[in-house]
């Protein structure tokens, strides 16, 4: 049964996003867009959330990912996507967005592969597109007409895949070729056009049902595979981000949230906004699926 948000943190951030559990090390990752920091953070026993590192990176910073075979993440920063050492040192793979865009959401397929989606600073109409990063270090367009490319995730199965465009306000569905990379056959599945907010970051659980996080609404909604509500969960953040499963068992949420544009009086004035908060639900989520870079060009790009 879920519980009302507890608040896991005490800064607040500028724009909250990007939360993730690394399975591999039993991690809470977590990153501030604007202000190009990534959060590492230790679960404790009760579900709050003890800070093990962070790092300040140049620019943007949109998504992280872990990094199979490797003790670093893979991010989506800036206009490309960069390697990020556990000592914070970074090396670019690729700069793939034109120059007025930045990149924003991201996760890796099933298979391993890091899919990224991109914004214009202006948030014009079509100006979005949606980036693949192969095993073999490759980048592909996958999308383009996007607005704000957004959360992403897999059915249980892998059959499909699931895309938020924010400013048109819908969640698209499509058919996913796991061999291949490949998406088809693209339909809305969640139309939040004459809803208050907009869907932002979203997870799929172990039972295949969405958590989209409601940019604006102060929520979290989930809904079944068939994109039919199932439960609202009250935010005390209204620029609500993103959303994962962490911690042992993986049954609490973890949502991000957001201050940005806001003067420092509505900071003050706001105390709960920009802070993580964890829904303690009855649902069992799965963990970050890492980025799994073929090991032959692996070894040379990290020689």
């Amino acid at each position: 049964m879920t519980n009302s948000a507890v608040a896991c943190t005490t800064h607040q951030h500028l724009l909250g996003e990007g939360v993730r559990w690394d399975a591999s090390r039993a991690e809470l990752l977590r990153v501030d867009i604007i202000a190009g920091r990534v959060y590492r953070d230790h679960v404790t026993p009760d579900g709050m959330l003890s800070s093990l590192c962070e790092y300040q990176l140049p620019g943007t910073v949109g998504a992280i990912a872990p990094l199979e075979g490797d003790d670093g993440w893979v991010i989506a920063g800036d206009r490309g996507f960069v390697h990020l050492s556990a000592d914070g040192s970074l090396r670019p793979l690729a700069d793939v967005a034109p120059e007025d865009t930045r990149m924003n959401d991201a996760a890796c397929d099933p298979q391993g592969r890091f899919w990224a989606g991109t914004k214009a600073h202006d948030n014009r109409a079509g100006a979005g597109t949606l980036y693949r990063l192969d095993h073999d270090g490759q980048v592909d367009v996958m999308l383009e007409g996007l607005t704000i490319s957004n959360g992403l995730g897999w059915s249980p199965d892998g059959s499909t895949m699931y895309l938020v465009d924010s400013i048109p306000g819908v969640v698209q569905a499509f058919d996913f070729d796991g061999e291949h990379g490949a998406i088809s056959d693209a339909r809305v599945l969640i139309d939040l056009r004459d809803d208050t907010g907009a869907p932002d970051g979203m997870t799929v659980d172990a039972a295949g049902d969405l958590w989209v996080a409601i940019w604006g609404g102060g929520r979290v909604h989930r809904y079944n595979p068939d994109g039919v509500l199932r439960e609202t969960l009250e935010v005390p953040a209204v620029q609500t981000t993103c959303c994962a499963f962490g911690g042992p068992g993986l049954h609490w949420l973890y949502v991000t949230t957001a201050t940005e544009d806001w003067t420092d009086l509505q900071r003050r004035d706001e105390p709960a906004a920009g802070l993580v908060y964890r829904f303690d639900t009855d649902a069992t989520g799965r963990p970050a699926t890492p980025y799994s870079p073929d090991p032959t060009w692996w070894a040379r790009f990290t020689a």
